[in-house]
């Protein structure tokens, strides 16, 4: 089992030797270790000197490996017990005075309530020598959470006013003492609400047991009392208004805190799904930038980092804010270490301490994304700040980890396409262009040394061969050239109304060789019909479904090239659809679409006996849809097979 060491941080002077222990016995134990910081209501309220000790210490702990974490709550046993808990912990390490309290109102110990909470867990007290100093800074850092306000003093002193006033009524009305001290008890609680800290409290607290001693209790304007049960009267009064004061006091820092961690952990929901929903590099950033100002409220920089550099920083402001900065080279010089040294930098750190912003690296493992800078002057993150920061952080770098990796598995597809393709090009080339090739070099052969032993109608034969394997040949080449051209982006369509007539008949020039026992029928209306075209790559399209048509036919069939023009009351939108009709043996309803993809053959072999590169249709599609047309195969009836396209309709202008 592998152990698990936990050590307590704190603002501490001896903390760091706890830290160190605990390192220690971490590395002694091949475990791993793990530093908590136990964010009470008052914690926000440290003095800069126990902010600098508390930043110091977890400097220490994340130099020695340890993992930082931090929870929120009053009762800080409770909280490192139920941490250790639910996190599997082994080993806790913390400190304890050497010094022992005494007296009746001494108290349970932090680690004796520790020992109850945990009672299983094994628990190292590292013993503290520094006692003295520890209650000097205990009591210095309570007046600090007390600072003197003249505001909060004139409302603890007009709603003390407003007790007494309601006390001398009470007491014209002839009603009892213990009303007017719930008047004075309820004020004590309303000054406990209005105010900050324990101070006006408790001061309201004194001062209305002496008021009320003062003003309500025989004899009137002296601070002594002729009852003997006055005393008894006094003491319960104060403890009440005491009791009341600090359970309110501690309520609303309570629903203070809370207030601030729903709002904190609700940024950092809201940034999650944010950056989920980006698109883009640029957009997670901005969404990081604005996240972390929604939730500092201080200006933010943002730099995306670009082959190893820092690109232009985006600079992101609080509302009705401003950039403060003024020497932005010394901004960057801070970013670019904290890229290079993959650390933190600016001010609060060691390295360039002058700067205004403190910098982070955004990164998985060893690799930096972008480099973010946050405001602080003279205001430091606290630790729960700190810890929703990092978290984004966190959010923002797995954010553009995975759309890197979304980048390179579509450009990995990419190429493993070209690749696919450029494969099946060579290996049908290889394969298809040997047959013409060799059938064209022997009959030459035969020619070349046997034409005196060859008629006319066998020459004649040959010469036919040579041509039609020529003509191959060359319609390989345009096609070729034409699917390099559509890789590549370059084919330009000079798109001009052309007579769909001619345009049939130049491409059936191109095709009076192969189609030799076969006849083609042209069938259209009677009226001229014009369509937008570039008639150079439409001649194109037609030889090669005229030339398919007939690769697939029988001879002595007949293959009829229809056309006709959409009829349509928008005349503008109007189609002139072209169909090449065969009687061949058709096309299967699950290959209709597959015939259309580059280097598809029909079957799993590279190319079949009809010399097929599969780059007709392809290219067909390319060229038709660049045309703002749609290119479609069905069926024949009874049999075979009708491509058919179309391409936008020209209105014919007649002069009179």
């Amino acid at each position: 089992m592998e152990e698990r060491i936990l050590v307590c941080l704190s603002s501490s002077p001896s903390n760091g030797k706890i830290i160190r222990t605990a390192a220690q016995m971490a590395e002694a134990f091949n475990g791993t270790l793990t530093a908590l910081f136990v964010e009470t209501p008052l914690a926000g309220k440290m003095g800069k000197e126990d902010q600098e000790r508390l930043k110091g210490n977890i400097k220490l702990a994340k130099q020695s490996g340890a993992e930082i974490e931090t929870v929120y709550g009053d009762d800080i046993s409770f909280q490192i017990a139920e941490f250790a808990r639910l996190s599997g912990i082994t080993r806790i390490v913390i400190g304890r005075s050497a010094a022992k309290k005494k007296g009746i109102f001494a108290g349970t110990s932090l680690v004796e309530k520790l020992i109850d909470h945990a009672p299983e867990m094994e628990i190292y007290i590292i013993p503290d020598s520094q006692m003295g100093p520890e209650v000097i800074r205990k009591w210095n850092r309570l007046v600090q959470k007390n600072d003197f306000s003249l505001k909060a003093a004139i409302q603890s002193a007009g709603i003390l006013f407003a007790a007494t006033a309601a006390g001398w009524m009470f007491e014209k009305l002839k009603l009892t003492d213990a009303n007017i001290i719930t008047v004075y008890i309820l004020g004590v609680l309303l000054i406990s609400i209005v105010t900050e800290g324990w101070f006006y409290s408790f001061s309201a607290t004194i001062a209305s047991v002496l008021v009320f001693n003062f003003l309500f209790t025989a004899p009137r304007f002296t601070l002594r009392a002729y009852d003997r049960s006055y005393p008894f009267t006094f003491a319960v009064m104060f403890l009440a208004a005491l009791i009341t004061g600090s359970l309110a006091s501690r309520l609303k820092q309570h629903a203070g805190q809370a207030a601030r961690d729903a709002y904190r952990l609700k940024v950092l929901l809201d940034t999650n799904q944010l950056l989920q929903q980006a698109k883009g590099k640029s957009e997670i950033l901005e969404g990081t930038a604005q996240q972390i100002v929604k939730l500092l409220k201080r200006e933010t920089v943002i730099y995306d980092v670009k082959n190893g550099k820092l690109g232009q920083p985006l600079h992101t402001i609080p509302q009705g804010g401003e950039i403060l900065v003024e020497d932005e080279n010394c901004e960057e010089q801070a970013a670019v270490w904290a890229l290079e040294n993959n650390r933190h930098a600016g001010t609060g750190t060691d390295h360039f301490k002058q700067a205004k912003r403190q910098y982070l690296a955004i990164r998985v493992n060893s690799t930096v994304y972008g480099v973010v800078g946050i405001m602080i002057q003279k205001q430091p993150l606290d630790a729960f700040e700190n810890s929703v920061l990092l978290s984004i952080l966190g959010e923002c770098a797995l954010a553009l980890e995975n759309d890197k990796n979304v980048r390179e598995k579509e450009e990995a597809a990419i190429l493993a396409k070209n690749e696919q393709l450029r494969a099946n090009l060579l290996r049908t080339i290889s394969h298809d262009l040997r047959t013409p090739l060799t059938s064209i070099s022997g009959n030459a052969n035969n020619l070349l040394y046997n034409e005196s032993c060859l008629d006319a109608q066998m020459r004649r034969q040959i010469y036919g061969d040579i041509y039609d394997d020529s003509m191959w040949l060359i319609d390989l080449v345009e096609n070729l050239l034409s699917v390099t051209r559509i890789e590549e982006g370059r084919m330009q369509i000079r798109q001009s109304a052309e007579l769909v007539d001619e345009v049939i008949r130049e491409a059936l020039k191109h095709t009076g060789q192969s189609r030799t026992g076969r006849t083609i029928k042209v069938e259209e209306e009677d009226e001229l019909i014009l369509a937008k075209m570039d008639a150079r790559l439409i001649v194109q399209v037609l030889i090669n479904l005229i030339g398919n048509a007939v690769k697939y036919t029988p001879q002595g069939t007949d293959i009829t090239v229809q056309v006709k023009k959409e009829k349509t009351e928008n005349r503008e939108n109007a189609q002139v659809i072209i169909s090449v009709c065969d009687l061949g043996d058709g096309i299967p309803d699950d290959r209709k679409e597959r015939v259309f993809d580059m280097f598809y053959t029909g079957g799993d072999q590279v190319a079949d006996s009809r010399r097929s590169l599969g780059l007709g249709l392809g290219l067909c599609r390319s060229i038709i849809n660049a045309h703002g047309g749609k290119i479609w195969i069905s069926d024949n009836i009874p049999h075979g097979a009708v491509v058919t396209f179309t391409l936008p309709a020209e209105e014919v202008a007649l002069n009179e």
